[in-house]
């Protein structure tokens, strides 16, 4: 039995009125621990888990963290999660909660990976929260579902962090026919490493993350994710914090659920009725979904943000 679910595809009333085309929403918000990650962290687990891993390891503070501790629970094997300093106590808390151990290490997410490496033993495997083939291929069952259920998209829209839906979604679209398809890929200002690649044609880093969209926060995506930027077509959307804090409230308003920013950048593209849009009559919004900020913190920043 897989560690995930087949998720809801829901046409969005108040998403299609607004943006005066027809918009699709898949709700990975309602997988069991939150987000889209248990798909790939879930498949991959169950392979190491084949393979005799005794212990897994990650190295994540957000969703990839939480997805990773509820795998490791469903499958009886113990897991350790090493976070960054910045991690909230709210998402330490749904790691802990899931029965794995939190060692919090490190000012970013690289010195946290470092420590995880570091800890290693040949009975251990180290989950990745975004580069690895096997999360690329979990991921890709929502676009298999998708097609089962009879839509084929003019487009896809996604937020992009460390780049692991975006393959994800590319394998989907691939294997199943749909090279024409096109991709959105929505970033926040201060997180947006996918843009800068695109910008410079190159596989660049930011020199520094400053979003609050903290799933996004990293600083390079991973080489496959910049390979699909470069060989379909795709347009690179980038959107400010406080449009992806709108998107999230709004949201609140039209389906009833609670998504963080991570996600609310793609919910902004549409929100926002970005030009990238404009040649798409039936698109396809992948609700990422997140778990580490809450109402109250939604209402926080909209007040605080400019």
């Amino acid at each position: 039995m897989a560690l995930h679910i087949e998720t809801p595809l829901l046409n969005s009333r108040a998403l299609s009125l607004h943006s005066e085309r027809a918009i699709w929403l898949k709700l990975e918000a309602l997988q069991p621990p939150g987000s889209f990650k248990i798909r790939g962290i879930g498949l991959a687990c169950e392979e190491y888990a084949r393979r005799g891993a005794s212990r897994f390891i990650s190295s994540s503070g957000g969703n990839a963290g939480i997805a990773v501790a509820y795998a490791g629970r469903q499958l009886g094997i113990p897991v350790i999660v090493v976070v960054p300093e910045t991690t909230s106590e709210r998402a330490k808390a749904l790691i802990a909660q899931e029965g794995a151990e939190v060692i919090v290490h490190g000012a970013a997410w690289q010195e946290a990976n470092a420590l995880a490496q570091s800890m290693l033993t040949p009975q251990d495997a180290f989950l990745h929260p975004f580069d690895d083939p096997l999360l690329w291929q979990g991921h890709a069952g929502m676009i298999d579902e998708v097609a089962r259920a009879g839509l084929k998209p003019d487009a896809v829209v996604l937020s992009v962090g460390g780049g692991g839906l975006l393959a994800g979604v590319a394998e989907g679209l691939q294997r199943n026919g749909w090279d024409d398809v096109a991709l959105v890929a929505v970033e926040t200002q201060g997180a947006a490493s996918l843009a800068a690649a695109v910008a410079a044609r190159e596989h660049v880093a930011l020199p520094a993350v400053s979003s609050i969209a903290t799933s996004l926060a990293a600083r390079q995506v991973c080489a496959q994710a910049f390979a699909i930027s470069q060989t379909r077509l795709l347009h690179s959307v980038v959107v400010s914090d406080r449009a992806a804090v709108d998107a999230c409230q709004r949201f609140i308003t039209d389906q009833r659920l609670v998504v963080e920013p991570a996600c609310g950048a793609a919910l902004a593209a549409v929100y926002g009725k970005v030009p990238d849009l404009a040649p798409y009559r039936k698109v396809l919004v992948i609700v990422c979904g997140g778990v580490t900020a809450t109402t109250q913190q939604l209402d926080h920043w909209s007040t605080t943000l400019s």
